[in-house]
Parts: structure tokens; sequence; C-alpha cells
């Protein structure tokens, strides 16, 4: 049981939930750049949230199967087409063995992913599956996925039908990217601070998994833009000697030495790490009460999403299969309640 890739998009990679709870051995997360949107497309399938899928930026690519599966496609509107057919976003779909699979450019979106039935069952690296490109671990040799790859798959145990959403996934795109100052934003003078939420930033294309670099506003440190090296997570907002802040994201370092002014809160961070290049938007300072209460509130509105998912009908509606259904039932059941209607000569019609 495997899928085989024809044609590999940009940075494509198997990734998972991602590894937790190493970091103070210097091992970053990974995982995906887009959490919500790899729950999403696993959920469709009747996956667990964080099991192991095809992450990509931009272009999905071409894929086929050596047996029938279940599939779904998530992160932004993008052209999903089987034999030239176009499918609807949102929801799973059926690929048969010989069958291609074409995932074509996002839009309004960087990251995609590809999720089928039963996962991806790459080995395990310290508990997870999930790339970490910069070390070359996990994922299929800790590297990009590219043609001719062949990926084994996990059994599918998962109930035999395709799904769809019943509700929107929780949105904030027109909000300002929410941050928790520190933890050195001391380093900063109030001025500098008040940019942060007071100027907006840009999206530049310097950015990778590992961390983008925002252009646009500069923010100087007033206590110097060196410090002793502490730890980091995604979300910091580091500031170097270029005064140019850099967030960091999925596969971050763990440790670094540039003053940290924020944080992004873990609502926000997937929001950011999607917006294209030349994307402006503005950070808001929360605390970390309320970031925790917007995280909270953010998982509710994520469960009840993806438990309200709805079986999706399949099949293809011939003339042959309308005419097999009684779409016009209780018509009959109803007639001797409806009033006769009089024609020209007062014949009932």
């Amino acid at each position: 049981m495997s899928v085989e890739i024809l044609a590999a998009g940009p940075m494509l990679t198997v990734q998972d939930g991602g590894r937790k709870g190493l970091r103070h051995f210097g091992v970053s997360n990974a995982g995906p750049m887009d959490g919500p949107s790899l729950a999403l497309a696993n959920a469709l399938c009747g996956n667990a949230p964080e099991e192991a899928a095809l992450e990509f930026a931009g272009i999905g690519g071409r894929f086929t199967t050596d047996r029938p599966i279940r599939f779904a496609v998530t992160g932004g509107e993008c052209d999903i087409r089987i034999a030239g057919r176009l499918l609807s976003p949102g929801e799973s779909h059926r690929l048969s063995p010989g069958e291609t699979l074409e995932i074509g450019a996002l839009r309004d979106a960087v990251w995609g992913y590809l999720a089928i039935a039963g996962g991806i069952a790459v080995p395990a690296a310290l508990g997870s599956r999930a790339t970490h490109l910069r070390s070359g671990l996990g994922g299929l040799e800790g590297r990009t996925l590219r043609a001719g790859d062949i990926l084994p798959l996990d059994e599918d145990r998962a109930a035999d039908r395709c799904l769809r959403l019943a509700m929107p996934p929780p949105s904030g795109a027109d909000q300002p990217v929410r941050v928790v100052l520190g933890p050195q934003h001391d380093y900063f003078d109030a001025e500098t601070i008040a940019r942060l939420t007071a100027t907006a930033f840009t999206v530049t294309p310097q950015r990778d998994r590992m961390a983008m670099m925002l252009g646009g506003v500069e923010l100087p440190a007033a206590r110097g833009h060196d410090i002793v090296s502490d730890a980091t997570v995604a979300g910091s907002i580091q500031v170097p000697g270029s005064r140019r802040p850099i967030g960091l994201m999925a596969e971050s370092q763990t440790t670094g030495g540039y003053p940290k002014i924020a944080t992004v809160i873990s609502t926000d961070l997937p929001r950011l790490a999607q917006m294209p290049a030349g994307t402006r938007f503005r950070f808001a300072v929360v605390s970390r009460d309320e970031g925790e209460a917007i995280w909270i509130a953010h998982r509710r509105a994520m469960r009840a999403m993806l438990e309200g998912l709805q079986v999706k009908p399949e099949g293809e509606l011939t003339s042959e299969y309308l005419l097999s259904r009684n779409l016009i039932g209780g018509i009959f059941a109803y007639e001797k309640h409806l009033p006769a209607i009089s024609g020209e000569n007062g014949e009932a019609k």
C-alpha cells in the first residue's frame, strides 16, 4: 500500500504533529506550518488530527497510488483534479489505481496539505514522522520529496466514507496578528514598542520552514541587538542588528542570541505562516491570559468543526441515477388534499 510521487511541488515533505518535549535537548518541533489545516485534512480522511500527511508550498504536484484511497487537500483554495475532472475543496475524495491526482497552485495561501486515509507510514524518528529539513531528520531520508519517491501507507481503519465540511473553519483573516510582549521587550524603548503595533509590516519573500523575515518597519533595540543565547519557540519575533524582525516558524532553532520583542500567540501563528509575500498586516498586543483564552476558544471552535463533518453523497448524478430515485414521492400522497383546477370548459384538470 503506497502512494507514488509523479511530480513534486516546492518544499514537499512528510509532516505530522511534530516532536514535542525535546527542545531542551536542542531538537526542534518541526511539524506543520499550519496545524489546523493539517488537522482538517486528516479529519476529512478519518485520520487522527496529527497523523502524517504531505505538506507543500505553493503547488502540490501529481500523485498516483497502488490501491484505492481516500484523500483530502486543505490549506487554501487550489485546483484539485483527477483525469481533468475538477474536485471541490473542503471534502475528501477517492483515487483509484491508475488514476493521477493533480494539485495545482494555492491561491491566497502558502502551505497546503494532502492527507490520505490511514496516513503516511514512513519510519518514526524520535517519536515523530515529521521532516526537519535543516537537520535531515524524519520524513523520507530527512529531505524534500521528489518525483519517483514511493511512500508507504498505513492501513485505513476508518469507515469507508468521504466527508465534507458542514461549517467554515475558524478564521481571523481581517484581524491583526496578536502577540504577547517579551521575553526581551525591555531591550526596546517605548517608541519602538509603540511602533510594533502602530505600523503595518510586510511579509517578504525571505522565508522558509525555519523563519520569515518581515519588512516595512525597523525595530532598533536601545540596549543592543545581542544577548546571551536563550530559548526560542515557534512564534518568537527576533530582532537582529539589521533591525528587521524575524518571525520563527515550525523548524525554528531552539536557542538564539537576538532579543525577542514579542511572541506570536499559537492561534495566530498559522495565519501568519499562510500570508503570501507582499501581504501587509499589523500586530496587536494581548496579555498572556488573553492569549490563553483565545487559544481555548480556538480549540473549541476547531473541535466543533471537526466533530461536525458530514458524510458526503457520492456517485455521479446521471440521468439513469435520477430516474431510479423517487424524486417526487409524496405529491401523490397529498393529491386528495389538492383543490381541483378547472379548465376553460369547467372540466377538472
